[in-house]
């Protein structure tokens, strides 16, 4: 079943049960539809991105709104739960375009579900901020005018950074593969593959499992053989637990090295122990860094009452995300989609954000906001994300500016 409309006009500065100032709510709401997988495997990701988009909306909302032409305008979230299925995917981008009329969208999770979707925007002219797909072909998928945006960092970037760490970093060169069949999977594997070939590093086995798998023990065991010294990882949380509590039943201990969502909180909590010393690319770690980032954590940890994030990455770059789309729309003096198009192209506010800050984060022909000097390397200790190489959070190496071509 879709999950009810959040209205962010009715949620004031001193908390969610407040009201907001009656010139934000005399104006006609701002409709943004929020998609993302809010229950199933891959439902930390999910949270992340509907609270990280929340906080910013509520902040936006509280602040008066959305300055459109002159008339300011509350941001109206639609939320609906996409689940990580691709079909569920389409019929939501379509509910949310024919019948909501949503003049933008945010969210996406899974790869998947984004190449599935994303046509729907495209050919209604309708922006989309995706704040965490990160399957290369995603903000690429048409040609110019292309209305797909992403902020998180593409496949492209962490196969590289994955690679980097495993063969140059540490010396490991025999190393296993270990893919979901799912695009996310998949397209991931290829990146990883070239990286790895470009390090003369080709991988000693390649494991491929369908989401759900529960028992990895006969995967393990062809890579134990095979003389894997790692394993690297693209899949979601509870089949990374899968990997790492049957390497645990194996008594076979290699690091565990893989794309982002190694930092989801549903791999921690399935694997518990077993995922300690697991490292990972991330766009933002859950630490005060800087007084942005501290203010972001206290806010979002006051605002939905955890102490760890679910999935901080998720979270930040679906703030981020709602701050450009405002700042765009208020630029456009329009929601209309060909204008913000424009304007996200030509932003012309520079946006501080949580990940980095944003100064002209597009173009026409580059629809990507990160560059591959951005991430940093994760680590978990205690249940946690932590930074692997702390010195990347230290001094100017602490907000990472996207490089210019």
């Amino acid at each position: 079943m879709l999950s009810r409309v959040f209205v962010l006009s009715l949620l004031a500065a001193t908390g969610a049960g407040g009201i907001a100032s009656h010139p934000v709510q005399a104006q006609e709401p701002i409709k943004i539809g929020l998609s993302g997988p809010f229950t199933g495997g891959s439902s930390s990701l999910g949270a992340g991105i509907r609270d990280g988009a929340k906080l910013a909306g509520e902040e936006i909302n509280a602040a008066g709104g959305v300055d459109v032409g002159g008339a300011k305008r509350p941001i109206q979230f639609i939320e609906r739960d996409d689940q990580a299925k691709n079909d569920l995917g389409k019929k939501i981008a379509q509910e949310l375009i024919g019948e909501q009329k949503a003049v933008a969208a945010v969210g996406f999770a899974n790869t998947g579900v984004a190449l599935a979707s994303q046509h729907f925007y495209q050919e209604a002219h309708i922006p989309v901020m995706n704040c965490v797909a990160t399957g290369t072909k995603v903000a690429k998928q048409f040609p110019p005018p292309n209305y797909i945006f992403r902020n998180s960092a593409n496949d492209t970037i962490q196969s590289g950074m994955i690679a980097e760490e495993t063969v140059t970093r540490r010396g490991i060169k025999y190393v296993a593969i270990f893919a979901d069949t799912t695009n996310y999977g998949q397209l991931g594997r290829v990146d990883l593959e070239i990286a790895l070939s470009r390090r003369d590093a080709p991988p000693v086995d390649i494991e491929m499992f369908k989401i759900g798998e529960k028992n990895m023990i006969p995967q393990l065991t062809r890579a134990k053989e095979a003389g894997a010294q790692a394993i690297l990882t693209y899949t979601q949380g509870p089949e990374l637990a899968a990997i790492a509590n049957g390497m645990e039943k194996l008594g076979w201990k290699v690091p565990i090295i893989g794309s982002w969502t190694l930092s989801s909180g549903s791999f921690m909590d399935l694997a518990g122990a077993n995922s300690e010393g697991a490292s990972m690319p991330q766009n933002f770690i859950q630490m005060p860094s800087t007084p942005k980032r501290a203010a972001f954590v206290e806010a979002y940890q006051k605002r939905f009452g955890v102490d760890r994030m679910p999935s901080p990455v998720s979270a930040a770059q679906c703030y981020d995300a709602v701050y450009l789309l405002a700042a765009a729309i208020e630029q456009a003096k329009s929601t209309d989609g060909p204008k913000i198009l424009d304007a996200l192209e030509n932003l012309q506010k520079r946006i501080e954000g949580i990940v980095t800050t944003y100064d002209h984060p597009f173009s026409a022909e580059d629809h990507e906001a990160i560059t591959g000097n951005i991430p940093v390397w994760g680590l978990i200790a205690n249940s946690r994300v932590v930074a692997a190489h702390p010195e990347e959070l230290r001094g100017t190496q602490a907000v990472r500016l996207k490089k210019k071509p």
